[in-house]
């Protein structure tokens, strides 16, 4: 039997069977080497080693980094207070703070897990306590936390950029318009879902005099950080790379500033960094090896052959594609599905003449939504695991978002507008 046969077999028996996703790709590659004539084993070593290499992936462990030090540095909190001022008439209340305080902190921590994980434990005990049901409230969290890998910085465009060479500023532009069509599609969905439930505002009447500047001022600071990352870059101050590290030490001078951060604080930050870095660059270098099998069988090369004969409409193509990643990001790590499946997907939208930033968003909103979808949905069963709500209830309670995740999904593949629009603007 020809061994990328057998290597893509093991890859996916080892992923049905719940085998980490590292291992999973790992043992698929090592079981080409072992049975492909002609390739010395040194090569996968080298692949492995070389996939983590990367100097732009040097951004995923500082931005993680900057991440958690604004965990720490009680940025969370004045940022959630500033979201309840603006959200406080909203039909919603808590739910409407917890949509835009995943928006604004997707600028600051780049995690969707960090980040659903975070307002489960804030926001949803409060919520259950406000007559929210504990279903919705953990579905509006997870679903939430999926603006997080689309507001810059998320990892994942960082990620996209460094195996498609794309450029991550352009990426994290693109984010924005992405990002914030999702949050405004969220808070109509909640909104109605809120006034039939009669789930209340957080305030009925306006604001006293004085609380709103009060408020901003307090937030301004940790708000300005998306800015100065997209700014920098824009202008030539600083690369993604070292916006990272730029990142870090704001985030550091806020803790120091609000002295909210003690020492005690920034080694348990140094740790969840390093656990966080590990886990998504072992998945880099595994599937580095996967796609370096990929390409020496030539797959990319076929499977844009045997498509564009199949298939002459480039929207045609796009909702085949949609399909086939909403399928795989159930059963994949988002992270992991992206290094394997962009290096043969990018060459066949760009044969379509599809943009590649319309592209990348596309790709990286399927996956978003694969990490809230069964069996296998990340941001799930984090959520779930820290709420205790019930799997069957989750998902009965998601149908709704389900769909409009999907109304959201065709704009960004019908209306390039929305993906391109903010970058053909500022670049």
């Amino acid at each position: 039997m020809n061994p990328i046969i057998i290597a893509t077999v093991v890859l996916l028996v080892a992923l049905f069977m719940k085998v980490p996703v590292f291992i999973s790709v790992l043992a698929g590659s090592m079981s080409y080497f072992m049975l492909a004539s002609g390739v010395p084993a040194q090569i996968f070593s080298q692949r492995v080693s070389s996939g983590m290499e990367s100097i732009t992936l040097l951004a995923v462990p500082f931005f993680v980094a900057a991440g958690v030090f604004m965990n720490y540095s009680g940025v969370t909190k004045r940022v959630m207070d500033f979201c309840s001022v603006v959200t406080g008439r909203m039909s919603g209340g808590l739910a409407q703070v917890n949509i835009l305080l995943s928006t604004l902190m997707g600028g600051l921590s780049g995690s969707a897990l960090a980040d659903a994980a975070m307002e489960a434990k804030m926001l949803c005990p409060e919520m259950e306590r406000q007559g929210f049901s504990k279903e919705f409230s953990s579905v509006v969290t997870a679903t939430s936390s999926m603006i997080t890998p689309l507001i810059p910085p998320g990892i994942a465009m960082i990620l996209y950029g460094s195996i498609a060479n794309v450029s991550i500023g352009k990426l994290f532009v693109s984010g924005i318009g992405v990002g914030l069509l999702l949050c405004a599609a969220m808070m109509i969905l909640v909104s109605r879902i809120s006034k039939k439930r009669n789930y209340l505002p957080l305030r009925t009447g306006p604001l006293p005099k004085g609380e709103f500047p009060g408020v901003l001022k307090k937030a301004s600071l940790p708000l300005c950080l998306p800015i100065i990352i997209i700014g920098g870059i824009r202008l030539g101050i600083f690369t993604p790379t070292e916006a990272g590290s730029i990142a870090i030490v704001y985030a550091l001078l806020l803790g120091l500033l609000y002295r909210e951060l003690n020492w005690g604080s920034f080694w348990q930050g140094i740790k969840e960094t390093i656990i966080t870095t590990a886990s998504i660059m072992l998945i880099v270098g595994a599937a580095s090896s996967f796609a370096w099998v990929l390409t020496r069988e030539r797959i990319p090369q076929r499977l844009t052959e045997l498509i564009v004969q199949v298939i002459t409409n480039k929207y045609l193509f796009l909702m085949v594609v949609n399909l086939f990643l909403l399928i795989v990001g159930m059963f994949i790590e988002g992270n992991a599905a992206m290094i394997v499946l962009v290096p043969l997907l990018a060459p066949i939208a760009a044969a379509y003449g599809i943009d590649e930033i319309q592209f990348a968003m596309v790709f990286i909103f399927n996956m978003a939504i694969g990490s809230l979808s069964p069996p296998m949905g990340t941001l799930m069963f984090v959520t779930c695991g820290v709420t205790k709500c019930k799997i069957k209830d989750f998902i009965r309670e998601a149908v709704p978002f389900y769909i409009m995740l999907f109304i959201c999904l065709m704009i960004l593949t019908f209306i390039p507008f929305m993906s391109t629009g903010l970058v053909s603007l500022v670049y």
